[in-house]
């Protein structure tokens, strides 16, 4: 069977760490994990490159949802155009119409900015009416990856529809299996959908040495930090499959 990979996400340095440690072969910067996702800063950007692992940048300028205005879709294509110029290998993106669906003049823009380095379209994907029609759609548009859960909160609920997206992808972008993965069910989730890739925070809750901080509001009510005993551990489910 084909060695299946780890993308680990991260929002910081002791996450880039941490991801390195525990074997990950891919690392996915953020700001704002609490969210979603955010882009990340350009410092942390340029420090995460030096671990020598595949960096994908998320491109993300708000929370909420994935319908943006033309002047944040420029906004991104700028956000691409830097972190290419930065040495990114690939950034991750999405954007969608109101019902959900792909904005695909959107993505299309977006896919053209990132020419030269590798483009993942998101769970953006997740909100669509159908996830599977929608990869069809990434493929033409020239998308290297699709994250996505099958269209459910939890990948291990949407394995069937991930199974119907690796088929419809037929290699022409690498489906990445994201939500909810841990080593339990790892292996259960790569048997059932033929997922090439797989997509983890490996991160563990801990209270903060301050307990002023979550109540002024300067954290979530509890912080995460990437495990790289977690990391470890899903690595090690995946090499013996």
């Amino acid at each position: 069977m084909t060695r299946t990979l780890l993308e680990i996400c991260v929002e910081g340095l002791r996450g880039v760490q941490a991801a390195v440690a525990g074997g990950a072969d891919r690392i996915e910067l953020c700001s704002g994990l609490a969210l979603g996702g955010l882009s990340p800063s350009p410092s942390f950007v340029s420090k995460a490159l030096e671990s020598g692992v595949i960096v994908h940048a998320m491109v993300r300028p708000r929370a909420g949802d994935f319908v943006y205005s033309a002047d944040e879709i420029e906004l991104m294509i700028a956000e691409i155009r830097m972190l290419a110029t930065a040495g990114v290998h690939g950034v991750v993106v999405g954007a969608t119409r109101a019902d959900g669906s792909p904005d695909v003049e959107s993505l299309g823009r977006l896919r053209d900015a990132a020419s030269g380095i590798q483009i993942v379209l998101h769970r953006a994907v997740d909100l669509a009416p159908d996830p599977v029609e929608a990869v069809e759609l990434a493929c033409s548009l020239g998308y290297d990856h699709v994250l996505s859960s099958g269209g459910t909160v939890a990948a291990t609920d949407g394995a069937a529809t991930l199974a119907r997206m690796v088929a419809v992808a037929a290699g022409r972008a690498s489906i990445i299996a994201g939500s909810g993965i841990t080593r339990d069910n790892v292996a259960d989730l790569v048997g059932e959908t033929g997922v090439p890739a797989v997509h983890s925070s490996a991160s563990t809750p801990d209270e903060w040495p301050d307990p002023r901080i979550a109540a002024f509001g300067f954290g979530a009510s509890l912080q995460r930090r990437t495990d790289p005993a977690k990391v470890a551990a899903l690595r090690a489910t995946l090499e013996n499959l």
